[in-house]
């Protein structure tokens, strides 16, 4: 993975002491607190309900062991024990001392992580695929291209207050995994007729209460050109993006607003004037994907047969490897999920102590790293296939092992009332019910691949619009209410989700969720997944049962 050079490690240090001087002139009344709204908020720190919040950047969903430490001293020593991964591969506390954030972010600082663009109208982290590097649909790595954007959006003088935030993601693979059709731009790896690896570029997607898809504004683009292209979109946004109206604001708008061909010859003409200043030369891309080369992986020949007996001895086991680990392009290695949806834990939500203990198995099993996905769940990317029996014991004693990977109950959810200042109504106590309905792993299994995203507001923090089934919080008379959605996809096939109809009551939430399960199970055809049923029958049968009460 990439590590800092003098000059990146420079710069967090520095705006450690800059954020540190900023605090203690806003809590010794130098500041006040509009004047501090906007330092903070550069910095990743917001005030909630309770205390502020504090998001640390993860680029690429890329931490080492020894950040995953850090991460859980920190836990420890500054929040309550826990911290919670985002859908943007991020990291937040809930519960740090404003007096403290500072010393917060030092700690952070020695393991070459930080705060800066968490928050605010900039440039925020680039996400992407958590398979990077080890799935075999891939056309090639993303990562370095990642870090050559993260590089070119940090601190960048000219887009520090953008009309709104503004997010990137990048993909390598065939399989979108990282919902790249809905960011500000997407970039998805490709090759052209000629065989050369280039790059797509949409611009103008977005989810929060206007979802919309992304839409292409370049077919192809040489390598080279990736900073100056990327760069030419942002200052078309900086420049028309509105200003007078937050929740028309972000590049979705500007672009439906103008017309995409209209839009696509603006960012063309700003691209031609500047390309020639921003050329990625062929020597930095290597001197960039040399930090991302492959691990040394051992060479492995003949069957092991030892993985298959212990599947055949031990079912628990066999329904992990089934459901939370994948193919990996090294014969005898797997990817391994980690999941952070157990049962009887708020999704994302993950304990110092198994911070600190996963962090030993990541240095055991999968050359120290490990990953985040946009599902709030980890991954360790290279684990040998003869040593997965003894990971899971481990993680199955670290309650790390729920085997419900793109099952129901691996639920996207964002913190909803319980601590976000924006949420009109609660998520992680909904989530919990409908965990507590579904407790039957083999009934789960059976609904196979169905993916519930939920939040308690508007924004899409949770991805809700483009969940299978997607759920979320309203305020109606001081009373948290759910509208439902169903048919999105944030994959390949994107779609946004119809609602199914009025608002529900948190009391008959999980029960509708339930229903909506018994109508598909009740209508599906053979091997029919759940997105394809509701696009066969429409969502007539399951309004109708839905609401068969109401």
């Amino acid at each position: 993975m990439y590590q800092y050079n003098q000059r990146d490690q420079t710069l967090i240090e520095e705006r450690v002491r800059q954020f540190r001087g900023q605090t203690e002139r806003f809590l010794n009344g130098e500041l006040d607190p509009d004047q501090f709204r906007a330092l903070r908020l550069m910095n990743g720190l917001y005030i909630q309900t309770h205390a502020p919040m504090l998001r640390v950047a993860v680029p690429y969903g890329l931490l080492s062991s020894r950040q995953l430490r850090k991460l859980a001293s920190v836990a420890r020593d500054y929040d309550r024990g826990y911290c919670h991964f985002t859908t943007r591969q991020n990291v937040q506390y809930n519960w740090p001392e404003l007096s403290r954030v500072p010393d917060l972010l030092a700690e952070l600082a020695t393991v070459q992580m930080h705060a800066i663009q968490t928050s605010g109208n900039c440039l925020r982290n680039t996400t992407s695929d958590h398979l990077a590097g080890i799935c075999r649909d891939e056309i090639e790595d993303p990562r370095p291209y990642c870090e050559l954007i993260r590089q070119w959006t940090t601190l960048h003088p000219e887009f520090a207050y953008l009309p709104r935030k503004f997010k990137i993601a990048v993909s390598g693979a065939g399989h979108d995994r990282a919902a790249v059709q809905f960011h500000d731009i997407g970039v998805y790896l490709i090759k052209n007729e000629q065989g050369e690896t280039g790059f797509r570029i949409l611009a103008g997607g977005g989810l929060g209460r206007t979802p919309i898809i992304g839409q292409t504004v370049k077919g192809f683009l040489e390598k080279k050109h990736l900073l100056s292209y990327l760069e030419a979109i942002v200052r078309i946004y900086n420049l028309f993006g509105r200003r007078d109206n937050k929740y028309k604001a972000r590049i979705k708008i500007l672009v439906k607003e103008t017309g995409l061909e209209k839009f696509t010859a603006m960012v063309e003409e700003e691209w031609l004037r500047i390309r020639d200043s921003l050329v990625l030369g062929d020597e930095r891309i290597e001197e960039i994907k040399a930090q991302f080369a492959p691990p040394p992986y051992r060479d492995f020949t003949g069957d092991d047969t030892g993985f298959s007996t212990k599947q055949a001895e031990d079912g628990r086991f066999a329904k992990w490897v089934k459901h939370n680990t994948v193919e990996h392009k090294i014969p005898g290695y797997r990817g391994v999920y980690v999941s952070l949806k157990a049962p009887d834990s708020p999704p994302g939500d993950i304990t110092s102590e198994q911070l600190d203990a996963l962090a030993e198995l990541a240095d055991r099993f999968s050359f120290g790293e490990i990953r985040s996905t946009h599902r709030q769940n980890l991954v360790l990317a290279d684990v040998e296939q003869a040593s997965l029996y003894q990971l899971w014991r481990q993680l199955d004693a670290l309650k790390l092992a729920t085997p419900n990977i793109g099952t129901v109950t691996d639920m996207i959810c964002c913190p909803g009332l319980d601590f976000c200042s924006l949420a009109n109504a609660g998520s992680i106590g909904v989530a919990k019910e409908i965990n507590e309905a579904l407790d039957d792993i083999d009934y789960i299994h059976d609904i196979g691949d169905l993916k519930i995203n939920m939040s308690g507001c508007m924004n899409g923090c949770a991805h809700q619009s483009v969940g299978h089934i997607g759920i979320l919080g309203v305020d109606k008379h001081g009373e948290e209410w759910y509208q439902i959605t169903l048919g999105g996809s944030s994959e390949n096939d994107a779609a946004i989700g119809e609602r199914l109809g009025p608002a529900i009551a948190k009391a008959q939430i999980t029960a509708a969720i339930t229903t909506i399960l018994d109508v598909y199970l009740q209508l599906r055809q053979e091997n029919e997944a759940f997105l394809q049923t509701v696009y066969r029958v429409g969502l007539e049968p399951f309004k109708a049962k839905v609401y068969a009460n109401h």
